[in-house]
């Protein structure tokens, strides 16, 4: 099981974390998706599963992304359950 947001936002790189709150909703690079995966976060590869029109490419979840959203906002997002970093 994948861990939560809250266990694996930590563990990215600064630089990761920038690029996840300044692209956030975007596609998501492989190099970001294999930091995720190695931090222990889940990307979806079915796009449609994450709510996006395209059916290619990989993305966060809405749910990870409203997340990233409050920190991008200054806000301290609520506790996530595990099943929200999955896509």
């Amino acid at each position: 099981m994948p861990a939560s947001i809250d266990d694996w936002w930590p563990r990215l790189s600064q630089e990761t974390r920038d690029w996840l709150v300044a692209n956030n909703g975007d596609e998501v690079p492989a190099v970001i998706i294999a930091e995720v995966t190695r931090a222990g976060g889940l990307v979806a590869t079915d796009a449609w599963r994450a709510g996006h029109d395209d059916p290619h490419g990989s993305y966060l979840s809405d749910e990870v992304v409203d997340w990233i959203e409050a920190v991008a906002n200054g806000e301290v997002p609520p506790p996530s359950p595990p099943s929200a970093s999955q896509g």
